[in-house]
């Protein structure tokens, strides 16, 4: 299978919403459903507006299968992604990653993964990211406790 990453279009960010629909994927990244105004808006006004943001589109064989980002929380520069359940399990995430970490060869860099979340873990680990530390608090959000773990790749 062919996995690349390649700038984001206004058609990808409507298959990024129906993504985001599934309501097993939003119970694995531990994520609330947006509405399509909210989530669209957040894309195009948050997430591509901003220039120090890094956004792709997660192309396998020619198909959207999610999305790959590389941006700035509290001072740290985080890695992040979401992939549609159907792309689930075939390395697509793993090959994403590491397009991404050849792009982007700013070190260190960072993610929070919630810990139930065991396939986006080991796709950080494939691609050298160590666990540093964790956090459990309470996501407002979601309305939930979660527990979440950092992860750094030097």
């Amino acid at each position: 299978m062919e996995v690349e990453l390649r700038p984001v279009t206004d058609a990808d960010v409507e298959v990024f919403y129906e993504h985001q629909l599934d309501p097993e994927a939003r119970r694995v990244a531990v994520f609330p459903l947006r509405d399509h105004d909210t989530f669209t808006t957040h894309w195009r006004e948050r997430i591509l507006a901003d220039e120090a943001n890094y956004a792709w589109t997660i192309a396998a064989d020619g198909e959207v299968a999610g999305h790959m980002l590389c941006f700035e929380r509290d001072g740290k520069r985080e890695v992040g992604y979401w992939l549609g359940r159907a792309y689930w399990g075939r390395g697509i995430a793993t090959a994403a990653l590491a397009a991404l970490l050849r792009e982007v060869t700013e070190r260190p860099l960072y993610a929070c993964v919630v810990r139930s979340n065991v396939g986006s873990l080991r796709v950080l680990e494939k691609c050298g990211f160590t666990t540093i530390g964790s956090e459990r608090h309470l996501d407002e959000r979601m309305g939930e406790e979660i527990e979440e773990a950092l992860l750094e790749l030097r």
